[in-house]
């Protein structure tokens, strides 16, 4: 640990007890991440659907392991000012022992100051840890969070919905256990309804956070802020964008030959975003 990280920390903790919502978009790479930097925004987060599309694999499959969410959440870090959480997704194995053991890796060689970590198992056949595995790997984390010399935010993850379990008294149950065994951020991604979430937020004390990056998503940061949500990540939908607009312009000129894009491509002088120097000089 050392003051640079120490700052960011008690920044990133900061965020999370000062009145209304904040944003934590997600880059994929170092480019990706000094670009949200300079547009202004005050922390960032990793994405594993990033990283995936980024190694040409696909999410959520188990198709890359630790060192990599690690190595890539480091570049990150190393990229930006801003504090940094990493998406360590289910922490890289069933044990509590794998969750504690990823989360105090990516903050001690990753330089993150938050990460989360989700009940989803990997396995197709039952997709989410049972109840009492699924909180001894919360309450894992959560000490080895705790355990750290900084401030760390650990956010616990109740996936049902992402795998089609639209069990919302089941998810609250979960959300509620884990803010028990010590999470300090609550986060259900794939709720859709604005009075699922609400009934969410009414139903922990810990800050909520909310993946906004999701196709059919209707509401606006000012309907979550309203209904309680804290903190507000993207997910995959950046990620997701750039690379319809990356297929657009391919198929443009492999179909249409002609050059278009490039006019809307080249508006924006991205190498000035991405190279300015950031508040580390770097």
């Amino acid at each position: 640990m050392n003051e640079i990280q120490l700052k960011k920390a008690q920044q990133f903790k900061a965020l999370h007890e000062q009145n209304g919502l904040f944003v934590t978009p997600n880059p994929w790479d170092a480019g990706t991440a000094r670009l949200l930097t300079a547009v202004g925004f005050k922390a960032l987060a990793t994405t594993s659907a990033g990283l995936a599309y980024s190694l040409g694999v696909r999410d959520g499959t188990a198709a890359f392991g630790r060192e990599e969410a690690i190595l890539n959440a480091r570049q990150i870090v190393e990229a930006t000012h801003l504090p940094v959480s990493a998406d360590l997704e289910n922490g890289y194995g069933d044990r509590p022992e794998d969750a504690a053991e990823t989360l105090r890796r990516a903050a001690l060689e990753g330089g993150v100051v938050g990460a989360s970590i989700e009940d989803a198992s990997m396995c197709p056949e039952s997709p989410i840890y049972d109840f009492a595995l699924s909180v001894e790997r919360v309450a894992a984390a959560a000490e080895a969070a705790r355990a750290l010399p900084f401030p760390f935010v650990f956010v616990a993850r109740a996936e049902n919905f992402v795998h089609g379990i639209q069990d919302l008294d089941d998810t609250i149950r979960r959300l509620q256990a884990y803010e028990k065994a010590g999470a300090d951020v609550l986060f259900a991604p794939g709720l859709r309804a604005l009075e699922d979430i609400a009934l969410v937020c009414q139903s922990v004390s810990k800050p909520v956070n909310v993946n906004a990056g999701m196709k059919g998503f209707a509401w606006s940061l000012a309907d979550l802020e309203r209904v309680g949500v804290r903190r507000v990540s993207l997910g995959g939908g950046l990620v997701k964008a750039a690379l319809v607009a990356f297929t657009k312009a391919a198929l443009e000129v492999q179909e249409q030959g002609t050059v278009h894009f490039v006019e809307e491509a080249n508006s924006l002088d991205l190498a000035q975003l991405m190279f300015a120097p950031n508040q580390n000089g770097l």
